[in-house]
């Protein structure tokens, strides 16, 4: 259990998190929201309480690494980097524009702190698995995690990459599921159903957990409980609710890819302050 400061400290850090995505993808005039706010208190839970990270030396080398592998979602990592000190915040209202750091998808080259470009999806688990192996080669103490999601679970090459960990036994590996049920088209299920989906990681040999994504007790007991995983790769099946913390985004498909309008943006960052 966490402290109460730490539980309240961790909240204040993801409101304004929220805040900022709505505000970045008003000024862009596009994005995507429903992603970004349902990974939201995943990637603050990873950056501000769990993972070691230096933001005035991001290529330290025994740093914990974490790969966005559904990089439509990336202005949650953008605001939590800013809010970390990787850039300035006032730049965050450069997402989407010609010449910024802070592309529509994550870019490497661009940006201190973004550990992989991805964005075609499916290809991010492979990516940490690299990661990973190279950790166990270089006989480092690092561990990757990596954020996958659910419309990208349909891919072949997640499940290519889920056997390759099991067979590397990578222990310093923990994948996170954003499971909020909602991809670009329609309800996953409708799609294509990855049910059942915690049978299928446990049958290929992952330690495997199941939380409640917005839940800041359970992604750190989750975390912890993951690093404790010997001899096998974890992944944390996160449920999640698409669009978290405004009402009109919430669990609705139309807000997969879509900005708001600067009258939506007013009503959503009231609703936020008030979370």
């Amino acid at each position: 259990m966490i402290s109460e400061q730490e539980l309240s400290r961790l909240k204040d850090i993801a409101k304004d998190v929220r805040i900022n995505i709505i505000k970045m993808l008003t000024e862009a005039e596009s994005g995507h929201p429903g992603g970004a706010l349902s990974a939201t208190d995943i990637l603050t839970v990873l950056y501000f309480h769990k993972m070691k990270h230096n933001p005035k030396n991001p290529k330290w080398e025994d740093r914990d690494r974490f790969v966005l592998s559904k990089g439509h979602g990336v202005p949650a990592q953008y605001a939590v980097l800013a809010k970390c000190g990787y850039l300035p915040e006032e730049e965050l209202m450069s997402l989407r524009k010609i010449d910024s750091r802070l592309q529509g998808h994550p870019d490497r080259m661009k940006l201190p702190g973004i550990e992989a470009s991805t964005g075609s999806l499916g290809q991010g688990l492979s990516i940490a698995i690299g990661m990973a192996i190279a950790g166990k080669l270089d006989k480092k103490n690092y561990h990757v995690y990596c954020m996958i999601g659910d419309g990208e679970s349909q891919a072949g090459q997640i499940w290519e990459a889920g056997m390759s960990g099991a067979k590397y036994k990578l222990d310093n590996l923990t994948a996170i599921l954003d499971y909020n049920k909602i991809q670009l088209d329609d309800r996953v299920p409708v799609i294509m159903d990855i049910e059942p989906i915690k049978d299928k990681w446990l049958g290929f040999g992952w330690n495997v957990l199941e939380i409640d994504g917005h839940d800041i007790q359970q992604i750190i007991y989750a975390l912890d409980e993951a690093e404790k995983a010997k001899e096998k790769p974890s992944i944390i099946i996160a449920n999640t609710v698409k669009g978290k913390g405004v009402s009109f985004m919430e669990d609705d498909v139309a807000w997969h890819g879509k900005a708001p309008s600067a009258e939506q943006a007013e009503q959503a960052i009231k609703e936020l302050e008030n979370m």
